[in-house]
């Protein structure tokens, strides 16, 4: 499977830009799907998600300025950031828990497995 980030690049203080993630590949259904962030010296950290129930979590810093929103039929989740600030610079990722159908059952049941994947990254720059 994979995850394929798109959307990031230079923008200035109270820009907006919006990124897109999709997933391909050998996808029985997906948990959850959302993005993380990884800026210079720092740990990666959740920016936004859907999480298995289908509900929603934002890092407290992004509250109010992303949204996340997702295309089920097209396995793809979508980040629109507004009001972006130097401090949203970082390199985001996209992430997700999927279930792949990796055999059947005598009785032609699926057998799945869990796994998680990560996108390539794609790189948000703002500028002061």
């Amino acid at each position: 499977v994979q995850l394929q980030a798109s959307g990031g690049g230079l923008v200035q203080t109270g820009g907006s830009l919006r990124l897109s993630c999709a997933a391909s590949g050998n996808i029985f259904s997906i948990n959850y799907m959302g993005w993380y962030r990884q800026a210079p010296g720092q740990e990666r950290e959740l920016v936004a998600t859907f999480t298995t129930g289908g509900n929603i979590r934002y890092a407290d810093s992004v509250k109010g300025r992303f949204t996340i929103s997702r295309d089920t039929d097209k396995n793809m989740v979508h980040l629109q950031m507004n009001s972006l600030k130097p401090e949203d610079t970082a390199v985001y990722y996209c992430n997700a828990e999927y279930l792949r159908v990796v055999g059947t059952t005598t009785t032609a049941t699926p057998t799945l497995r869990a796994i998680i994947a990560w996108g390539q990254g794609t790189l948000v720059t703002v500028s002061s």
